[in-house]
């Protein structure tokens, strides 16, 4: 439990630059919150007192706004982000370091028993306000886009978005993922299929910081292929200094 406990903090600290202490983060964080209380609930649903984990379930969808069933299987250093309107289903499936942010459905599209609600491979991160209907399952890495509604399996490493959701460019998603990652940005899942301009120029700027990497590149390359010392080629790439790198070229 202790051990669960202090994942749930290391993973705040890791995705949540706003989180500045373990203590507010045990205090103020209802995705943590739900986290704890639904574990509870799901070793009291595996126990069958199934009415007791119900109405512990109810308790943390009352105090935190977050609804898991008891039932829900949620793996190790989930993160559920802001949280409100977030709705797990019975039958789905939570795999490790996934992230969900607020308005998040795990829902099912039918009435019938058994499974009926999504499997989330390792790694998954969900955007705001999307939407995951019936027992698919979304493969280790995926991603989708904020308000997306997601009704078919996605691959590995995909990102998904629209309404229904379709698969982007993989290669262009991951391209545009590690430089978001890299500048410290990659919130909330969101895609260039959203009528955004904000979010287009978002993506534009992902765009030309990827460009310019390369671009740099290809100049370290030439650089070391015409005998320049291979320190100072490492100081360029780490400084990025174009007016050092024009005084080496002259």
């Amino acid at each position: 439990m202790f051990k669960h406990l202090r994942e749930d903090i290391a993973i705040v600290f890791e995705r949540d630059p706003a989180a500045r202490s373990s203590f507010e983060i045990l205090t103020t964080y209802p995705g943590v919150h739900a986290l704890i209380l639904h574990r509870l609930a799901h070793g009291l649903w595996r126990w069958r007192l199934r009415w007791l984990a119900r109405f512990l379930s109810h308790f943390a969808r009352w105090i935190t706004g977050i609804e898991i069933h008891p039932g829900a299987t949620i793996g190790r250093r989930v993160f559920i982000d802001h949280g409100m309107g977030v709705v797990i289903g019975e039958t789905a499936e939570i795999g490790d370091d996934c992230t969900l942010y607020h308005g998040v459905t795990l829902g099912g599209t039918s009435w019938n028993k058994g499974k009926r609600h999504p499997t989330l491979g390792k790694g998954v991160v969900i955007g705001a306000g999307a939407k995951i209907l019936g027992p698919i399952t979304l493969g280790e890495g995926a991603k989708v886009g904020s308000n997306a509604v997601v009704v078919k399996d996605v691959p590995p490493g995909a990102t998904a978005v629209g309404i229904p959701a379709r698969i982007l460019d993989s290669e262009q998603a991951k391209i545009r993922a590690e430089t978001a990652e890299k500048i410290g940005f990659s919130a909330y899942a969101i895609s260039q299929d959203m009528n955004d301009p904000v979010v287009q120029a978002i993506h534009a700027i992902l765009d030309h910081i990827s460009a310019n990497d390369q671009r740099m590149h290809l100049i370290l390359d030439a650089l070391q292929k015409l005998g320049v010392d291979s320190n100072t080629v490492s100081v360029i790439e780490e400084k990025f200094d174009v007016n050092y790198l024009n005084k080496i070229v002259d």
